[in-house]
């Protein structure tokens, strides 16, 4: 049952980082100016999917046990309400983009060359947000209800597509003219753009579980409402509060020069890539242990967190291995220079342990605890071990005692093994274990 849910959602988080990593490879060609601004203009959409997946993640903690219970009008419900969110505030982000390119992107970084190519950048793909509004919360509701499938497919168009696209502007084939970073952006939107008419296909043609359609928008229910703001708003801040951190993060590594920067997007993509299988058992987890306390077998729920929180381990440790063997071929297929290389090096080092961390506690906090109802725990954990941890020390020794920047690093990424204690503390007290259907 789980390798059905897991090998699935592996693809898709895959699939997603390569989509991610197709602009950091194909820029990196170019130069590490319009690489660096592609990173950092990249954070904007990064705390809007934050979101999004905050809105779900709550959703889904319903919508799994409902799935348990066989509920299916309940699930339709709580999709509308999703989505109703999800279009509020993409249009919020597209609007602020748009109007103050300028200013979000001197939030990140100084240097005036980045800046300009980073608005190029943002004025373009700030328009595929109220896309991305509709198929995220579409089909992260359809893998509450084990229907995961179609999520890979959707993303698989997506992945080919960009990468016929992005090839082709940024470089000028075929005769085009090149286009650089704004070519990279024009390419997302379009892979964008067929993410959602594939979703709209589906759901009007294919979808004989969930039959959602527009008036599902505006279907109203009080009780199931306030059901979803209990659990979601936790959730969502929860995910705000890690992505503001993981966006502060970016912050001081941007006034730490183009060099970081530069490493830092590889590292964080090589990241990406070793935590595809943990991400995928961890939401295999939430699914999993969601339905079957919805079913009321809470033994069994039991044991299957603890069998998931084995095999996160595992995927840690596979995902470590990955990040090392990559190491060496990120440094020498790409077009940086040597002081960059010696950053990427170290920042690839603290990615290998990091990930073993990340996956034991994104099983705990998003799969377990989350399945459970236990929503409010992460934000307390991530608002007292980044902020009040990692992020705070690491402006420290940033700006105050100017140490160096692998010091420096190695404290922004430390907040994973500070949770590790506190998450395996939680689990054990059982606090997590709510049945939250009506």
């Amino acid at each position: 049952m789980a390798f059905s849910l897991v090998v699935p959602m592996a693809l898709q988080n895959l699939i997603n980082v390569g989509i991610s990593s197709i602009d950091v490879l194909l820029l990196g060609k170019v130069s590490e100016t319009v690489l660096s601004a592609a990173s950092l203009a990249g954070q904007v959409q990064f705390i809007m999917v934050l979101i999004f997946f905050g809105l779900t993640s709550g959703a889904a903690v319903l919508t799994a046990q409902y799935w348990g219970k066989g509920d299916k009008e309940s699930i339709i419900k709580i999709m509308g309400i999703c989505m109703r969110f999800s279009l509020v505030i993409s249009f919020v982000f597209t609007s602020a983009v748009l109007i103050f390119p300028f200013q979000i992107m001197s939030i990140f970084t100084d240097e005036s060359d980045v800046i300009a190519e980073g608005v190029k950048y943002l004025r373009i793909i700030s328009l595929s947000y109220i896309f991305m509004a509709v198929t995220m919360i579409y089909l992260n509701v359809m893998r509450s209800v084990e229907r995961v499938l179609v999520s890979t497919v959707v993303y698989l168009i997506s992945l080919i597509s960009n990468v016929a696209i992005a090839a082709v502007l940024i470089f000028g084939l075929f005769g085009l003219p090149k286009m650089g970073i704004q070519g990279a952006a024009i390419a997302t939107l379009a892979s964008r753009g067929f993410e959602l008419a594939t979703v709209i296909v589906y759901a009007r043609r294919y979808n004989d579980v969930l039959h959602f359609r527009l008036s599902s928008l505006f279907i109203r229910d009080r009780l199931l409402f306030k059901d979803f703001l209990r659990y979601s708003i936790p959730v969502t801040l929860n995910e705000l509060m890690w992505g503001a951190g993981v966006s502060m993060n970016a912050v001081v590594i941007g006034h730490l020069g183009k060099a970081v920067v530069s490493a830092n997007s590889v590292a964080q993509i090589s990241r990406q890539l070793a935590t595809v299988i943990a991400f995928g058992l961890a939401n295999a987890t939430a699914i999993t242990v969601g339905k079957a306390i919805g079913e009321n077998k809470l033994e069994t729920a039991k044991d299957y967190s603890l069998r998931f929180i084995k095999l996160s381990i595992l995927a840690g440790m596979a995902g470590a291995a990955v990040i090392l063997a990559a190491r060496p071929v990120a440094m020498s297929v790409l077009n940086l220079k040597p002081v960059t290389r010696e950053y990427l090096s170290v920042m690839m080092l603290v990615m290998s342990y990091f990930v073993v961390a990340q996956a034991l506690n994104t099983t705990l906090v998003v799969g377990v605890f989350r399945a459970g109802g236990d929503t409010r725990f992460g934000l307390f954990l991530d608002v007292a071990t980044m902020w009040g941890g990692s992020i705070l020390i690491g402006a420290l020794a940033a700006f105050i005692f100017k140490w160096s920047v692998p010091v420096v690093y190695i404290i922004l990424m430390s907040d994973e093994l500070i949770k590790i204690p506190i998450t395996l503390a939680r689990y054990k007290g059982r606090k997590w274990l709510n049945n939250v259907t009506r």
